[in-house]
């Protein structure tokens, strides 16, 4: 039987699977005495299984079937419900999780989850298990005392075995290598490149944990270990890779043959056993599940056949096809007006309706809902939350809002930032909540909803708020401001200095916090998707973190301006209104020409002098002004003219032509000319 057809579905019906899990489990948590979220976490946990089994993943349907005898106790009344074992059963959810990530890239899908099984057979018999991790440090202990060589955080093939045997055969030593990075550490995978290039001039690495792949992407904490012969001894080979910035710790250790040969056919004895009790279980089931099962499959069966998935890089594909035709239809209304043909002109005008029905439709397909993101969160937010010493509520509201995927992809970061931040520096601890007369438990909301052509998503929390004072304070302290321009800032401006690089406000730093890189981090990674983020707070009541995100990335609404001969697009987004300025109505102040806008004061910046535009020296009497903003500060550009509004395809300028100032990409018009795209924020300073 072929299952590689397969496997796609396997992946995305696992995750599914174990989001459900993840998700009831939080429910548990809040009414442990409910059955009915038991017996859906063991239908989730049922179906993997069987699936696993069938997909000839042993290792996960093993693990599944341990945590599901713990949950056929629970809602036969044979345990009750304790946060011990419920944080056993989300340990092993995690590693579900890990083992289905490691199929989807490529991988086994094997694991070391041996003290989590321990745990839920200590569980399944009624007792604590706490008892396991007592048991393995005595016997890390006594392992410890009769040799440092038995216990090796990486699995070894026959292949890799054999290449390990040949290189003793020919004196050379073979080591288990395990690199902790820095935590404050930005570029990990530039320092993993380097640890790698210093290991390859002293010795061959054999292998590494994770895979050199995952390391490449980041998908790793700040440890990973690496296996290498060499004839460097231990000292020489800690001091080589000690030299490389932002390495903490280095940890090495001797492979012995024998303890991996012995540790292989242990593994493969118990493997043997697992399976053999999977099968057991799985003859063995009891019917009321698979019932249960039948009707579910009966009645969602309209509903599935209704949805098919579809890889992204088709819906890439097709987009950037419908980007091309966009172009042409741009070319075509151009040609149409300058013939003045009525038949051509009619034909434009249909095939204009149409592509812009057609492009709705791509955009919607490439539409996820942000609740993708924000299923994460509940399981962070608790686990932080025990690790804080809080108690939090999470409410999410909005989840079914909708944007791009290459949005998608980038806001997960930022907001894991916004909230772990709202949970260390924002809210307090239950008994200072107590003496301020507040509920001893706080509340952070997560809120997303549509505004005209952007997404809001809004971090809220019913904290301490941004105590303005020590803001100012920390600000002066690393020179970001002077006492002087302190003096003059508005609350707005005090609470936008804690997105300075290298600012933090935390006394001591945390697991969580307090080094200073975070806030800076999420800020540029909105500003660079289009986006922006603004901060309100009352000091003892709370503060609300709002990011404005564009839908899409790829097609935007632009006014075309001219300066000279040349064009360039403003993005509609950012555009107050247009404006005709006479010459004698502008301003100076500071060094800068102004003009009064509706009783505000706004800068103008000459595009031509910006842009170093070349032009023949004429004074006109009258200006063409865009004003722009960006958040609350506004900005009036002068150009030449306006041409008129038009729907373009955003191009980036390519690997050539990165950091250009104040431009954040192309577009090609219908008349073949390439046009620049302003990026307004980074003209407002």
């Amino acid at each position: 039987m072929e299952l590689n057809q397969y496997l796609e579905v396997f992946i995305e019906e696992s995750k599914e699977h174990l989001q459900s899990c993840n998700e009831r489990l939080l429910d548990l948590e809040k009414n442990p005495e409910d059955i009915n979220i038991v017996n859906d976490i063991f239908r989730s946990a049922h179906t993997l299984k069987g699936m696993s089994a069938t997909m000839g993943y042993e290792d996960l349907a093993s693990l599944t079937h341990q945590m599901e005898n713990v949950l056929d106790a629970i809602r036969n009344h044979k345990l009750s419900v304790t946060p011990e074992i419920l944080d056993v059963v989300f340990q092993a959810v995690d590693d579900l999780e890990a083992m289905v990530f490691s199929i989807a890239d490529g991988g086994d899908g094997k694991r070391n989850v041996t003290e989590v099984v321990e745990k839920l057979k200590l569980i399944e018999k009624g007792e604590s298990p706490l008892q396991v991790q007592s048991q393995a440090e005595a016997a890390a202990t006594t392992t410890a005392a009769e040799s440092t060589t038995s216990t090796f955080k990486s699995e070894y093939d026959e292949f890799e075995y054999t290449v390990l045997e040949q290189s003793k055969e020919q004196g050379f030593e073979a080591y288990e290598i395990t690199i902790a990075l820095r935590e404050d550490c930005l570029l990990k995978a530039a320092r993993v490149y380097m640890v790698f290039e210093v290991l390859e001039k002293v010795g061959e690495v054999i292998k590494s944990t994770p895979p050199v792949d995952q390391l490449e992407e980041e998908q790793f904490d700040q440890e990973f270990t690496v296996s290498i012969v060499s004839k460097e001894n231990q000292e020489d080979l800690k001091k080589i890779i000690m030299k490389v910035s932002e390495v903490e710790k280095v940890e090495i250790n001797a492979i012995s043959l024998g303890d991996i040969r012995n540790k292989q056919e242990t593994t493969e004895a118990s493997s043997e056993e697992e399976s053999k009790k999977t099968v057991e279980a799985t003859t063995n089931s009891d019917v009321p599940v698979e019932t249960e099962q039948k009707k579910q499959t009966s009645t969602t069966k309209q509903a599935s056949n209704k949805t098919i998935r579809v890889n992204i890089e088709r819906l890439d594909i097709l987009l950037n096809l419908f980007e091309e035709l966009v172009i042409d239809r741009g070319r075509l209304e151009q040609i149409s007006n300058d013939l003045k043909n009525q038949e051509l002109h009619e034909t434009v005008e249909r095939m204009s309706r149409i592509t812009g029905d057609l492009q709705n439709i791509i955009l919607n397909m490439r539409m996820v809902p942000v609740e993708t993101v924000f299923n994460r969160f509940p399981r962070m937010v608790r686990q932080l939350a025990r690790d804080l010493g809080k108690k939090v509520n999470l409410e999410i509201i909005g989840a079914e809002t909708e944007l791009d995927r290459t949005v998608i992809d980038e806001i997960g970061d930022p907001l894991v930032h916004l909230i772990r931040n709202a949970l260390d520096h924002g809210l307090e601890t239950p008994d200072v909540r107590k003496a301020n007369g507040k509920h001893e438990e706080g509340t952070v909301v997560l809120k997303a909803f549509h505004s005209g052509n952007h997404v809001f998503i809004e971090i809220d929390d019913d904290g301490a708020g941004i105590k303005k004072q020590k803001v100012l304070e920390k600000a002066i302290k690393n020179g970001i401001i002077n006492e002087q321009t302190a003096s003059t800032l508005t609350d707005k401006e005090v609470f936008e200095l804690i997105f300075a690089s290298g600012f933090s406000t935390a006394d001591k730093i945390s697991d969580v916090s307090g080094r200073g890189v975070g806030l800076d981090v999420v800020k540029n990674t909105i500003e660079s998707l289009g986006g922006a983020i603004s901060i309100e707070s009352r000091e003892g009541k709370g503060s609300t973190f709002s990011i404005q995100l564009p839908l899409t990335l790829s097609i935007i609404s632009v006014m075309l301006v001219e300066i000279e001969k040349e064009k360039f697009a403003v993005p509609l987004s950012s555009i107050i209104e247009t404006a005709i300025v006479k010459k004698d109505e502008i301003l100076n102040a500071h060094n800068q020409k102004v003009i009064d806008f509706r009783g505000k004061v706004v800068p103008l910046l000459f595009l031509k002098d910006i842009f170093q535009v070349p032009s023949q020296e004429e004074e006109d009497e009258f200006y063409s002004v865009v004003i722009v903003r960006k958040g609350d500060k506004m900005a009036g550009l002068i150009v030449d003219s306006f041409i008129g509004q038009q729907e373009v395809v955003l191009k980036s300028l390519g690997n050539y032509l990165t950091n250009v100032f104040a431009i954040s990409g192309a577009t090609i018009l219908g008349d073949g000319q390439v046009a620049l795209i302003v990026d307004c924020n980074a003209l407002i300073k």
